[in-house]
């Protein structure tokens, strides 16, 4: 890791962009969002890698041991991860070889794939999850309250760009 910097270079490009193109308030949160999404992939990837997995691994498991049965169609993992049909492809692929999942035929339709988690899967899964949380996802510095704001925050403008409906 390197050494911090004597000042906060957002505010300091926020304060050259007020006085040479216009308001920054905009830039100032879309920069410093990107910052933090940068700081928590990193902190999260660090968590993950001793357990052989990526973010993207970690919450399709997460995603199957949270459906009833430990197991779903490939096309409604995608919807509930917001993923390509390909990605997901590719992430089944993954967990399917290291052991974490396998592919079941769907018992009425001949057209749909089923991805149940294994349990060594579950048990990678389960680690893993104590792993993320000991270092609270890698959001450090905020209150309780102020995750929570946070939250809420996002959730408004993943609303707006249709991410969802309510």
């Amino acid at each position: 890791m390197r050494d911090p910097l004597p000042f906060d270079p957002i505010a300091r490009a926020a304060q050259l962009w007020e006085e040479r193109i216009g308001p920054s308030t905009t830039m100032s949160a879309v920069t410093g969002l990107m910052r933090v999404q940068q700081i928590i992939q990193s902190a999260v990837d660090a968590a993950l890698k001793p357990h052989g997995l990526t973010f993207a691994r970690f919450e399709a498991l997460t995603l199957l041991t949270f459906s009833r049965h430990c197991r779903l169609p490939m096309r409604v993992m995608g919807e509930r991860l917001q993923l390509h049909p390909t990605s997901v492809t590719n992430i089944v692929d993954r967990l399917e070889k290291d052991g974490l999942v396998k592919r079941l035929p769907h018992p009425t339709d001949r057209r749909t794939t089923l991805v149940e988690i294994t349990d060594e899967g579950r048990a990678r899964r389960e680690v893993a999850t104590d792993a993320v949380n000991r270092i609270d996802f890698g959001l450090t510095g905020l209150t309780r309250r102020q995750t929570e704001q946070l939250t809420d925050l996002l959730t408004k403008v993943r609303r707006a760009a249709g991410d969802f409906t309510d």
